[in-house]
């Protein structure tokens, strides 16, 4: 799509206005396809500007994800704060996990700039504990003063200077950490996601990559299996003895997502 809501994206990552008048010729309100869009590119800028391609290509890609309705568009995204995820959904927020992991990886070597790390990550942790009991029982009254305690928190002056740096730049992420206030049912952190691409992770540090296209869908097919058939606390094995051995007693996974999500018995 490259119609007025793309142009208010594009203005957000930084393009020219002489940008924004070259690819106003192009406005509309019905989508391109790729070949198209390529082409408009190709128009504009030649081989060259591969930066000002890329930030149209995500604009209209994501004016066109926003506007999707034969799925679910998602309003609210947990993630950390890779640049790659700004602007995708109406909200973003952020991974208290991951912001954690920031303070860990500081290494003071003063033993005072140690307690005085020690002593602030406790009281973080604190707050995040106040954060989880106000997702099971929010409130407008409970919602402000974690707001005020928010703001005492990152306001915290501890004299060592890596430790403040990171405590002012996650003050200027306030909005985004406490989406939670606005949204009870939005998780603090993105770990179950994290787990999930983990498990790839690992497989390539063992395995390298694949060698051919059927052996990436082999391997792609077997892990989903697998690691749907743990999320769903059944035996991966059993499930694909059942599939090969043709006997077709267990349930698809398709039925037994489903039952687990209805608080149904998945398998007898």
């Amino acid at each position: 799509m490259l119609n007025e809501e793309t142009f208010l994206l594009i203005a957000q990552l930084d393009m020219s206005k002489k940008d924004l008048s070259l690819l106003s010729t192009y406005k509309q309100n019905t989508p391109y396809d790729e070949d198209e869009m390529q082409i408009i590119l190709q128009t504009l800028y030649g081989s060259g500007s591969p930066r000002k391609r890329t930030k149209v290509m995500e604009a209209c890609a994501i004016t066109s994800y926003r506007q999707e309705t034969g799925i679910a568009v998602v309003k609210v995204l947990v993630c950390d704060d890779a640049p790659q995820f700004k602007l995708l959904t109406d909200e973003l927020a952020l991974c208290w996990i991951h912001i954690g992991r920031h303070y860990k990886r500081l290494n003071p070597v003063v033993p005072l700039h140690q307690e005085t790390l020690n002593d602030f990550l406790r009281c973080f942790w604190e707050y995040y504990r106040k954060l989880v009991a106000y997702k099971k029982a929010p409130s407008s009254k409970q919602a402000k003063l974690l707001i005020k305690e928010f703001d005492v928190l990152f306001s915290t002056k501890t004299g060592y200077d890596d430790l403040d740096k990171r405590i002012e730049k996650n003050k200027t992420k306030k909005e985004e950490l406490l989406v939670v206030l606005k949204h009870p049912e939005v998780p603090l952190h993105n770990n179950l996601s994290e787990n999930g691409a983990r498990v790839e992770k690992r497989r390539r540090d063992v395995s390298l990559q694949t060698k051919t296209v059927e052996g990436t869908k082999a391997k792609d097919t077997m892990m989903s299996i697998v690691e749907t058939c743990k999320k769903l606390g059944v035996s991966g094995y059993k499930f694909i003895h059942d599939r090969i051995s043709k006997k077709f007693v267990m349930p698809s996974l398709a039925e037994m997502i489903k039952a687990k999500a209805a608080g149904q018995p998945i398998f007898p």
